[in-house]
């Protein structure tokens, strides 16, 4: 493991692999080394470039200086992109779209990669419930991390309550109740984008090259937010991903970033 020190005197716990042009993968939800699925992606660009993953703040093995607020962790990924030499291509999946959104314009990107931002633009699915950020805040107030877990796996990402209910007993549940505090920390990129609204006209702020893209077998509400966001970035190409859903296999994706970003 190796650690960068953040703006705010936060550790920031960081893996480099591979050599080649710098790129650096942003986790979503729940996500750090170890439990991502960057983990296998980096391994398939290794060859290509040298490819940087890193534990969000309070995850994994990070630091959670508080209080918390969104420039905190664009903070932290600009001491991972001076970690890596300077200009980088960027990576984003999921919620992680959004933070990679908010830092690209201070930083010195070279091209943008986003994966299936879980953005709510129609009436496709419900809308994220009023009141959702401030329950779950209560929730883990209360050390109920469960039950935060539970919440932002139904109200958050639309699962139904029997699919969670299944969740609850597999290996993987302790792993999601450990970083539960982080669920605020997403909510707070995401939820202006998921109350069943277009999207701002224009995103003028991110003026790289885009690539933004979604799996063929996801829903259609998660599709009709990426294509969206497609369409207002200035500068971005719109690609969808045959068979894929949310949890992309990195085979599939790998080849489309190496293409995009070394074009």
């Amino acid at each position: 493991m190796t650690t960068t020190i953040s703006a705010d005197g936060t550790k920031i716990a960081y893996t480099r692999a591979g050599s080649g042009p710098a790129l650096v993968l942003v986790d979503g939800a729940m996500c750090y080394r170890g439990s991502s699925p960057n983990d296998a992606l980096a391994k398939e660009l290794a060859a290509h470039f040298t490819v940087y993953t890193y534990d969000r703040r309070g995850k994994g093995e990070s630091g959670d200086t508080g209080p918390y607020a969104v420039e905190r962790e664009v903070e932290d990924l600009a001491a991972i992109v001076k970690e890596a030499g300077g200009e980088v291509f960027l990576f984003g999946i999921s919620s992680g779209v959004a933070l990679a959104l908010e830092a690209a314009p201070g930083l010195p990107v070279r091209k943008l990669a986003l994966y299936e931002p879980p953005f709510i633009v129609d009436g496709t699915r419900p809308r994220v419930p009023e009141g959702y950020a401030a329950r779950l805040n209560q929730a883990l107030k209360e050390d109920k991390r469960g039950k935060a877990v539970k919440m932002f796996m139904t109200e958050g990402v639309g699962l139904s309550g029997a699919m969670v209910a299944m969740m609850r007993i597999m290996p993987f549940w302790p792993k999601l109740k450990r970083v539960a505090h982080t669920l605020p920390y997403d909510t707070a990129m995401v939820i202006d984008h998921q109350a069943g609204k277009p999207l701002p006209a224009a995103w003028p702020e991110v003026k790289v090259p885009a690539l933004v893209i979604d799996g063929g077998r996801s829903p259609d509400w998660m599709r009709n937010g990426v294509a969206s966001l497609a369409k207002v970035l200035p500068s971005a190409e719109y690609r969808t991903l045959p068979g894929q859903t949310h949890i992309v296999k990195a085979a599939a994706l790998a080849p489309v970033l190496k293409e995009f970003f070394l074009a």
